[in-house]
């Protein structure tokens, strides 16, 4: 049986881009370490990365992940993968011991950031998620899951107004059924769509709805402390009965920031810099500061200040070697090292006295 790659999100613009005889599009749908699944017009099949692109290849960023689409020559098995097509989105986070970081999902068109109304609430984390989403080139979607067992929806969603600017917020419970057709809407034709967000929020849940049977592995949280637990190990990429196809991540208990897009997720931020006397203000004791302004009319809060300040730093700290990082900190703790020695060694006076 032949397989109709439109179904798995392909374009026909995809269709023309692999020319060459004897290779044929795939897509990504798994990874297990060195060893992909992809899906090929002929069905599924085992693929690896060809030894002449693994040396071409810079870092970890540039591999094959699920989501990608590939060249593959598939006259024996595994199939090799060939060259990876240019991604029209892609989604990275950072990750200890790999410089550029690590796909999460590529080729995604939305975005679903779930977190649960439980214990799992945090408005910070939001803001983290939107961060790299909006510099995914993807849509992001804030999903609230869990709908059931909270009380006061409304006060979360009014705690999250400032933060979701431009971004759709829906509400869900597996439970009820609340908020599953709104959830299914943005799956559409050849759409790809993406779940990220902690361990139990219920991603693996709500996909299984949208499946509409128990294909995933689905764990409760744990209850002395609303915990997640993982139930997901490594992404998949699936085909949705109606139309489109999902990714399922395993959940993050941490989320390092490795790109970010700080202009659109604290948006409200971005707008008020722009009325700062100086160009390059640090919103911090700068005359003339139009966030400051904001901080102390109550236009905006110090946390969500904070936050950006946090993520500001990170993301200028990305790239640098550990010296760099050093010195960086140096000048936005002391100004630079000589002011930093005339403050130790003040310390230490004191400290003999």
């Amino acid at each position: 049986m032949t397989i109709d790659l439109q179904d798995f999100g392909a374009t026909p613009d995809l269709l023309t881009q692999v020319t060459l005889p004897d290779q044929t599009l795939a897509r990504v749908t798994a990874q297990h370490r060195e060893l992909y699944q992809v899906m090929t017009t002929q069905g599924s099949r085992p693929a690896q990365v060809a030894g002449r692109l693994s040396h071409e290849l810079r870092q970890s960023t540039d591999f094959p992940a699920v989501g990608d689409w590939v060249a593959v020559t598939a006259t024996q098995s595994p199939a090799m993968i060939q060259r990876v097509l240019p991604r029209q989105s892609v989604l990275i986070r950072g990750a200890v011991g790999q410089a550029g970081g690590q796909v999460i999902a590529a080729n995604v068109d939305t975005i679903f950031i779930c977190m649960s109304l439980n214990a799992n609430f945090n408005v910070r984390r939001i803001e983290r998620y939107l961060t790299m989403a909006w510099d995914s080139g993807a849509v992001p979607v804030v999903v609230l899951t869990k709908a059931d067992l909270c009380v006061d929806v409304a006060a979360k969603l009014a705690e999250l107004a400032s933060v979701t600017l431009g971004v759709d917020v829906l509400t869900c419970s597996a439970q009820t059924g609340a908020g599953i057709a709104s959830l299914k809407a943005y799956v559409t034709g050849n759409q790809t769509v993406s779940f990220i967000g902690s361990s139990g929020v219920g991603k693996s849940t709500l996909i299984n709805q949208l499946l509409g049977s128990d294909q995933l592995a689905t764990r409760a949280i744990r209850a002395d402390d609303d915990k997640g637990r993982h139930a997901t190990t490594a992404r998949e990429l699936l085909r949705l009965p109606a139309g489109g196809v999902v990714i399922d991540t395993p959940g993050m208990r941490e989320l390092q920031v490795q790109g970010g897009n700080l202009d659109q997720a604290f948006a409200d931020i971005t707008a008020l810099a722009r009325h700062c006397k100086f160009r390059n203000c640090t919103h911090q004791t700068e005359p003339g500061c139009a966030v400051q302004a904001a901080l102390a009319a109550g236009q905006l809060t110090a946390e969500r200040l904070a936050s950006y300040q946090k993520l500001q730093r990170e993301l200028a700290y990305n790239g640098m070697n550990a010296r760099e990082r050093e010195n960086a900190k140096i000048a936005r703790n002391f100004g630079s090292k000589r002011a930093m020695k005339q403050v130790m060694d003040h310390v230490k006076r004191g400290k003999r006295r």
